[in-house]
């Protein structure tokens, strides 16, 4: 119980701190379900990225982080409620598994498909291992936009730059299957449809942004 209070007064400390910062636009939060098993993709371009998408997210997200977070102090108890640990040069299969048992229990997990930060705000290409989770869970995956947290927080900087971000969850993917493809060419096609949605997303709104 202490834990989800932390947790709820946490997302509304990040939102205080960001709405004062410049603010904080969020569209299509209809689109993320308020219960199940579900998966929110977005693009990396900001350390800021994990605490925005858990601040302006409703409901208890679950995020895949880099193992060498969970060994740094008090930040690395304080994530483990909230974060899975992950071996960013080779995912472990007992990644993959907990995170298909957490999703098939219910649980909202964000990941950021390209696995790791872009500094240059490009998209880079998707790994295949979300492709993997999503086949074997088959939750759907919701596209999630951010653009705008690189300017406030970017690379090498110390502290949050006065600026405005905007996130925008798109339409649910929902995973289908082939029957003529298999294994790796599937789960790499699964990763890429997802950063392909992202992509789309970022042209449609992008008049908006400049």
């Amino acid at each position: 119980m202490l834990i989800k209070l932390l947790y709820k007064f946490t997302q509304i400390l990040i939102r205080s701190i960001l709405r004062i910062n410049g603010g904080v636009e969020v569209r299509g939060m209809e689109n993320v379900p308020v219960e199940g098993g579900a998966i929110v993709a977005a693009n990396h371009i900001s350390y800021l990225d994990p605490p925005l998408l858990g601040a302006v997210i409703s409901r208890k997200a679950t995020f895949m982080a880099r193992k060498g977070l969970f060994s740094i102090p008090v930040l690395g108890q304080a994530i483990k409620y909230a974060a899975i640990p992950v071996n960013r040069e080779r995912t472990q299969p007992s990644t993959i598994k907990e995170t298909v048992a957490r999703l098939k229990g219910g649980e909202l997990i964000v990941i950021f498909p390209e696995g790791r930060r872009s500094e240059t705000g490009e998209m880079l290409k998707a790994k295949r291992g979300v492709g993997m989770i999503v086949g074997l869970s088959k939750v759907p995956v919701i596209p999630a936009l951010i653009v705008g947290s690189d300017k406030v927080l970017p690379v090498d900087a110390k502290w949050l730059r006065r600026g405005r971000i905007s996130v925008v969850f798109g339409r649910p993917i929902y995973y289908t299957p082939s029957v003529k493809e298999e294994g790796h060419v599937l789960h790499e096609e699964t990763s890429e449809r997802i950063m392909a949605a992202i992509k789309e997303m970022r042209e449609q709104y992008a008049d908006n942004y400049r």
